[in-house]
């Protein structure tokens, strides 16, 4: 049976997490694929995921030349699944933040209200989040209260890196016009769709740090969205509020109906 769901993993030195991981996803009971998308890992993470997806035909991989950013290894990954058949396509992380048992949850989700956008977030009615040090709670919770009082935007983990884009929406949204890399291209990407009136859904999630490897976070990706965030209020006209479905700006479209 084809999929119509496709899971998007960055990687980078994860080759420790990535057998399990793609041996859980392929346990779900929703019929989806997934793309590796790796960039040049040292560790033989690229390698390794040929070898599984030689096996597996559900498992594919993109190969870029060098580690040059999130962002950018997720806009080839979107790029990639927009000219391919795939009606939900998943941003995950490979290191087990993320629950590959909540896939199917999401995507229930997002048929069940239409959403374009479905965000795991570990801060709706309440606190979900494991092994992270208290600053580095209390940083990401301040990002988000940051976000919504310049934006405007009303949700409650606009970071997070969770999440189920409707097809449509991606198409929509101008990928290659995408300048952030770090937490702010998971705002901004949010944002795109906000700001056009896109239907977004929340879910609970539990969100658990890696036990393996080492964080990505860094001084300039904090840098990076502080400043964008103002510029995503400045793209919007200096309002706080979506624009109107159908409005004719350059990066508008419409969404699903």
């Amino acid at each position: 049976m084809a999929a119509d769901t496709l899971i998007i993993v960055p990687t980078y030195n994860e080759r420790d997490n990535l057998p399990q991981l793609i041996k859980r996803l392929m346990a779900q009971p929703a019929v989806l694929d997934v793309l590796v998308v790796d960039d040049n890992s040292p560790d033989g993470t690229g390698p390794l995921a040929d070898e599984i997806a030689a096996q597996n035909p559900h498992v594919h991989v993109l190969h870029r030349s060098e580690k040059n950013g999130l962002g950018r290894a997720y806009i080839a990954g979107f790029q990639w699944a927009l000219s391919r058949h795939y009606e939900f396509i998943f941003e995950m992380d490979a290191d087990f933040s993320h629950n590959p048992s909540d896939v199917p949850r999401f995507l229930e989700k997002a048929r069940e209200e239409n959403a374009d956008l479905v965000l795991g977030t570990r801060y709706l009615a309440g606190i979900r989040v494991i092994n992270w040090p208290l600053n580095r709670l209390l940083l990401s919770m301040a990002a988000a209260k940051y976000v919504q009082i310049i934006t405007g935007m009303p949700i409650s983990d606009p970071t997070g890196g969770f999440k189920c884009f409707r097809r449509s929406a991606l198409a929509a949204i101008g990928l290659e016009t995408i300048q952030s890399n770090g937490y702010s291209f998971q705002i901004e990407l949010t944002h795109r769709i906000w700001r056009r009136g896109g239907r977004i859904a929340e879910t609970p999630i539990i969100f658990t740090d890696r036990f393996q490897g080492s964080s990505k976070m860094s001084g300039g990706i904090v840098r990076e969205a502080l400043w964008m965030v103002w510029k995503l209020w400045f793209e919007n006209a200096l309002q706080r509020h979506p624009r109107p479905r159908g409005d004719a700006t350059p990066d508008s479209s419409t969404l699903s109906q």
